[in-house]
């Protein structure tokens, strides 16, 4: 097709610029709401943020063998929704719950009752939950958390095998390898120094000497 005059690019020119014109208007002007954001307006969102609920701890440890006259406290459970006004219900249960383990429902204070054992049980599996006392309904899904029982260096060093008894030729050089001794302790090699074995010999110096990290 040819255009052979002005006169005929006017109208179309004009017919662009109207449909442009009402196009940008209505999408400048549209206003969207949605469940989790308030209005689309101008091509601009104003982002809702619901407040997230949720427990609030940090890790639980009870020291073993403890023999104090009262319970010993281990730690509180704690929900970001309980506003302290006491409508918040505390629930422990698994293991050692209400046996081992008690909890005040209303400021969900945990205390251990008696004195344990690490090398028996290392640790507690519990769940916690938190309920509406008016209606209830829970208000934060149960959840499952640890106890650890913190070790005390109560166990003393045991050779694996013993006694031992060796012989050594006679005119043998100074440093002769004469054996090597192996010995274990129950404690957490995890926490502290409770766990860790030092050599030493207490009869035979000064002609016999050991290794105090490898024996």
């Amino acid at each position: 097709m040819k255009i052979t005059s002005t006169s005929c690019i006017c109208p179309v020119l004009v017919c662009l610029c109207f449909v442009q014109r009402c196009y940008g208007t209505a999408h400048h002007s549209s206003i969207k709401v949605t469940r989790n954001q308030t209005k689309h307006i101008e091509g601009e969102t104003e982002v809702h943020h619901r407040p997230k609920r949720g427990w609030v701890w940090n890790q639980f440890f009870v020291l073993e063998e403890h023999m104090g006259p009262d319970p010993q406290y281990v730690g509180k459970l704690h929900s970001n929704s309980d506003k302290g006004d006491g409508s918040v219900k505390y629930i422990l249960t698994g293991e050692g719950a209400g046996t081992i383990f008690i909890i005040d429902d209303t400021t969900g204070d945990i205390h251990s009752t008696k004195s344990l054992d690490r090398e028996q049980k290392t640790h507690y599996v519990l769940h916690a939950q938190a309920i509406d006392r008016r209606t209830n309904k829970p208000l934060e899904p149960e959840s499952e958390f640890i106890i650890k029982v913190q070790d005390i260096n109560d166990n003393a060093p045991k050779f694996t095998d013993g006694p031992y008894i060796v012989t050594v030729p006679e005119m043998s050089d100074m440093g002769t390898s004469v054996l090597q001794v192996t010995a274990t302790d129950a404690d957490d090699p995890t926490y502290g120094n409770s766990a860790r074995v030092v050599y030493s010999i207490l009869q035979g110096q000064p002609y016999f000497s050991v290794d105090p990290k490898t024996g």
